[in-house]
């Protein structure tokens, strides 16, 4: 029998300070496994924030803010992944951590997955930015849409809205993921959002037969303050958390969390994926790949593909050899127009 403590961390951003969240995300990972936690989740692009501005702030005016990310934003691998590494190998934890991660001119929504060893056994970008989201990331490609083998078992991540893309969860459940962590910014749109996170995450658990753990970023007042002084726009700001550990059957192991910062803990017993796909395997003996299968491209996305020249052979070589072949084939193409 497999038992397994997991732990959410609904956090506060240290908003403009990427040292200042990579602080209190390695503070919260001591905490965690002082309880016993072998795995925490933490919520989206925590580190170095969610880019709150950017759901509120007229694409016009968003360019100071956006750029300030880009100066806060997260190389990996770097220090700052580093530090979250050899904390997650001191407590022999296992951590999924959200970060903007900055790769030359371009920003991503990047979920990493820590190993005990503190080695990143998983960099996968969102693959399609929600929204707002559009102007501030790049889009992530199908090389991420996989499940890893960690110390507690496999997991498979998906940020925010791609769980409304059922063929990007469907490529996970065909991994077979034990554990599912998702990720969402909190403190956005109101109380229906976290009303529809919750649908979304224990449907999930039910439909992969896995645990869902889930985590949601969370905002003071005085930061909303700093993020915009507008009443109204405040507004936006509110609700829409919900950290919370679910079941295989769909049913919460603990309370969740819906405010403040915090964090939930719960055990997970393997025997329920058993229990839950006796009766219901949705890749398995409920699938119907005859009828129905999914086609994922795998390859990571590069705007450079380069061949480079056989044995021996200079590379201009090669190329004036090209130029040669499709000058005689446009010639014998003129040739045969003119005798047809």
């Amino acid at each position: 029998m497999t038992i397994i403590r997991a732990a959410a961390a609904q956090l506060s951003p240290v908003l403009g300070s990427r040292e200042g969240t990579i602080a209190k995300v390695i503070a919260a990972i001591a905490a965690a496994a002082a309880q016993g936690a072998q795995l925490i989740v933490f919520p989206e692009t925590v580190v170095p924030y969610y880019p709150y501005f950017s759901f509120i702030t007229p694409a016009v005016a968003m360019g100071p803010a956006h750029l300030a990310l880009y100066e806060q934003a997260v190389t990996v691998p770097s220090a700052a992944t580093d530090l979250v590494g050899a904390a997650a190998k001191q407590h022999g934890i296992v951590v999924v951590l959200g970060v903007n991660e900055r790769d030359h001119g371009t920003l991503y929504n990047t979920q990493l997955v820590f190993d005990v060893s503190g080695d990143i056994v998983l960099k996968r970008r969102k693959i399609t930015p929600t929204y707002h989201e559009r102007m501030v990331w790049g889009q992530g490609d199908g090389s991420g849409l996989k499940v890893v083998d960690t110390a507690v078992g496999r997991i498979g991540a998906l940020a925010c809205w791609e769980h409304y893309n059922p063929l990007a969860r469907y490529a996970l459940m065909t991994q077979h993921e034990q554990i599912h962590c998702s990720q969402f910014p909190g403190s956005l749109v109101g109380p229906i959002f976290a009303e529809q996170m919750e649908l979304t995450v224990r449907h999930h658990a039910l439909e992969s037969g896995c645990f869902g753990i889930n985590a949601t970023g969370w905002l003071s007042d005085e930061q909303i303050a700093t993020i915009t002084p507008d009443p109204q726009l405040q507004k936006a700001m509110r609700g829409g958390c919900y950290t919370a550990i679910v079941s295989p059957e769909g049913k919460h192991l603990c309370e969740p969390l819906r405010e403040g910062e915090g964090m939930v803990i719960a055990d997970l017993d393997f025997a329920l994926i058993t229990k839950r796909k006796r009766m219901m395997d949705s890749v398995g003996h409920y699938a119907r790949p005859e009828l129905l299968s999914l086609n994922l491209d795998s390859r990571a996305a590069t705007p450079l593909h380069s061949t480079a020249p056989a044995a021996g052979e200079l590379p201009d070589e090669r190329t004036a050899s090209a130029f040669d072949d499709a000058a005689v084939a446009d010639r014998s193409a003129i040739a045969r127009s003119a005798t047809g």
